[in-house]
């Protein structure tokens, strides 16, 4: 299936929460999507791109506790590191990139129409919440409200909510009318950041509900002229994302989008990342076992090196990086194709470029596209080839099509 049949292609790409720096597991992810954005570019199409960053969650400021830094400081220098990470990776940064605390007003709006639809409702709040309001209670979505839940994860109900428990969900909630209903708004609990929810409270949005809102107003989906039809192409992140949260992202966006007359929105396709693992056990913050890009940077590593021992694994599969070797192979990669463009003429690159475009479109074969300029290579730096064949200014095109559709600079 081709994930963008039209002349415009829309991605949604779901982005970090910044309580630390960009990790090698980060950049997997955003490295996968950037050849897909730039697989759509090659191809003529007109992308849409949108991302978020969740700059206020409970991780960020259990973080700014423990650390004792005010959670809008840290949330702030870690964006501007990711930025930093993302463009030395080159990474072509999304049209839209909205964070969480920006779109407020825009998320409150769009519980405050789910509660008034029926498809959201309010739980009662602990003694001490809620601020000036307690009565108003926190707001869940009623999952029943969408009859095609459960669609894009295809769990069975023991799966989800032991998926639901284990990454962030709350299925042991008094009050809530089923164990799954997810969190839309956060009210007020003290020592906690709140904003003005009108009827809803003072509080804060919900995170699936915050992607929600930012992919609809980020790829034009609001309202019945909305173009494009009741589909986007692509929602993406890491597989960690396939239950709760892209399954729970996709019911609140067909609700907020359904109408009368009007076809509910959801994406064509979710694509996930598959996880990198360290040190035998999976990269994360909670664990602590994170190789940092800017650590890797810092340590004198071209940021193109780093890139290439990414693109050496599909980026479906789950894989372990190594200290010893994944940034050596990356590092020896890059001089080797830098030591092949080097000259005026070279072996014909329209074969090589031919492959490289295959390999990406099936799937988004990185592996595949990078063994196609390993044979270009191996046969240019070949000092026994026939040169005779050479085709004058070749080198610069490998050059010109690796920079572009695989966004390694040579």
């Amino acid at each position: 299936m081709e994930a963008a049949p039209g002349p415009q292609a829309r991605l949604y790409a779901c982005g970090i929460t910044p309580y630390d720096a960009t990790h090698i597991g980060h950049a997997n992810t955003y490295v996968a999507f950037d050849l897909l954005v730039r697989a759509w570019l090659d191809a003529g199409k007109e992308v849409v791109y949108a991302s978020n960053v969740t700059d206020v969650d409970d991780p960020l400021l259990e973080r700014a506790q423990e650390t004792g830094v005010d959670w809008r400081e840290l949330a702030a220098s870690q964006v501007a590191l990711f930025r930093e990470d993302m463009t030395a990776l080159g990474v072509v940064p999304p049209r839209t990139w909205t964070g969480a605390v920006e779109s407020v007003p825009d998320v409150a709006r769009a519980v405050t129409a789910l509660l008034e639809s029926g498809a959201a409702y309010r739980v009662p709040l602990e003694p001490g919440a809620g601020g000036d309001a307690p009565d108003l209670g926190d707001v869940y979505a009623d999952l029943t409200a969408d009859p095609d839940f459960g669609g894009v994860a295809r769990l069975d109900r023991a799966q989800a909510l032991a998926t639901f428990a284990e990454r962030g969900g709350d299925p042991d909630r008094d009050g809530k009318k089923d164990a799954l209903d997810p969190l839309l708004w956060r009210r007020e609990r003290p020592g906690e950041p709140a904003w003005d929810g009108g009827p809803l409270g003072t509080g804060r949005p919900g995170w699936h509900i915050e992607c929600a809102v930012i992919a609809r107003d980020g790829l034009g989906l609001g309202g019945a002229d909305r173009p494009g039809g009741a589909r986007f192409d692509v929602q993406g992140g890491g597989c960690d994302l396939l239950f709760p949260h892209h399954e729970m992202s996709t019911s609140h966006l067909r609700l907020l989008t359904a109408g009368e007359g009007v076809q509910p929105v959801a994406a064509r396709t979710h694509v996930h990342a598959g996880l990198v693992a360290y040190q035998g056990e999976k990269m994360s913050k909670s664990l602590g076992n994170l190789v940092l890009v800017s650590r890797l940077r810092e340590a004198g590593h071209d940021p193109m090196a780093i890139r290439l021992a990414l693109l050496a694994h599909h980026y479906r599969t789950e894989w372990e990086w190594d200290d010893a070797t994944s940034l050596a192979r990356g590092e020896a990669r890059l001089t080797r194709w830098r030591d092949a463009v080097s000259g005026n003429g070279g072996p014909s690159a329209d074969e090589t470029l031919e492959r490289i475009r295959a390999a990406l479109a099936d799937d988004l074969d990185a592996p595949s596209a990078l063994a196609a300029v390993d044979a270009w290579a191996e046969l240019a730096l070949d000092p026994a080839r026939d040169t005779s064949q050479d085709e004058e200014g070749a080198p610069g095109v490998v050059a010109r099509a690796v920079n572009a559709l695989l966004g390694v600079r040579l």
